[in-house]
Formats: structure tokens, C-alpha cells, sequence
């Protein structure tokens, strides 16, 4: 059976999963947005934890333990900044989501939640993005795995339904 697909209007610090994605920068630093609120549930360890397992390239992902998160693990997969789409903006973020999708695989995760990477503070176009995200995750899971579930976490009810136009139901 293939894997779920899903998106929910939801605080992705909230998710009781294998895994959430940080939306990450290349220091794996605390930052503002989703990253922010990731570090700040997950607690000061989680910072200690990046530390040691960064820096991370553009459309690279690293894990970390969850640590006061309810998702055992965090995946920070590091999108693009957003320079009008010509400078390999949508390559460098499919392959932020499939690095994060290699990372579950390789840890036999089987379920993980992404937020809508680089749309934040990188300025990545939100129905942009989620066409890309929604591709790759597809075309990814076309391969056997160890993912049942896959949630594409929405800040907002724009966000939810651009997934939405995009096939992916609630």
C-alpha cells in the first residue's frame, strides 16, 4: 500500500511522528519561522545537537533526536533562498526533500511531517514550492520504503490550500 499522503493546518511541533523537518539554514542555528519554534519545544539540546552535525549545504539534510519534541527524530533539510527562480531554486529544494526522504528511509522511519520549506524568511513562492514539494515527495515514494505516512504540515489556511489544489487531501 502506498504511503499516506496529507496536509493538516497544524504546528508541526505538536506532531507525534518519527520525524518533523526543520526548514533549516546551512549552520543548522536556531533561527526565526518554523526553525524557531522547532528549537524552542525541542529544548536547548537540540542546538547542541546541530552544532555537532552541521554545517549543512543547500538541498542536504541532517537528523537529530527529537528531544522534547513529540516526533522521535528532526530532519533539517536546508532550502533554497529564493532569487526569482533562476538560479536552481527548484532543483536545490527537490533535493532538500529528497535528502530528508533518504534520511527516514535510511532510519526505517514511518512517518514524517514537512512544514513548506524556504517559504518563510527565503522567500520561496508558496504555491511554487508546494508544487515541487508535493512532485518530489511523489515521485520519491515511488521507490519501496519504510514510510506509511506523510504529512505536509500548513502554517496557514493559504498554505493548506495550495496543497490542496495540489491533490493532497486533509
Amino acid at each position: 500500500m502506498p504511503p499516506l499522503l496529507e496536509a493538516r493546518l497544524v504546528d508541526i511541533t505538536t506532531l507525534a511522528v518519527d520525524a518533523i523537518v526543520n526548514a533549516a539554514n546551512s549552520d543548522l542555528a536556531p533561527g526565526g519561522g518554523v526553525c524557531g519554534a522547532i528549537h524552542d519545544a525541542a529544548g536547548r539540546e537540540l542546538a547542541v545537537a546541530c552544532r555537532a552535525a552541521g554545517p549543512c549545504a543547500t538541498g542536504e539534510a541532517r537528523i537529530t533526536p527529537g528531544f522534547r519534541l513529540p516526533a522521535r527524530f528532526v530532519i533539517h533539510a536546508v532550502g533554497p533562498i529564493w532569487y526569482g527562480g533562476s538560479n536552481g531554486e527548484e532543483q536545490q529544494l527537490a533535493s532538500a526533500y529528497r535528502s530528508a526522504l533518504a534520511l527516514a528511509k535510511a532510519n526505517d522511519l514511518a512517518s514524517i511531517a514537512f512544514p513548506a520549506i524556504s517559504t518563510g524568511i527565503y522567500g520561496y513562492p508558496l504555491e511554487l514550492a508546494a508544487a515541487t514539494a508535493v512532485s518530489t515527495v511523489r515521485e520519491e515514494l515511488q521507490e519501496p520504503g519504510s514510510l506509511t505516512q506523510v504529512i505536509f504540515a500548513c502554517f496557514s489556511a493559504a498554505a493548506l490550500a495550495a496543497y490542496q489544489r495540489l491533490g493532497i487531501a486533509e
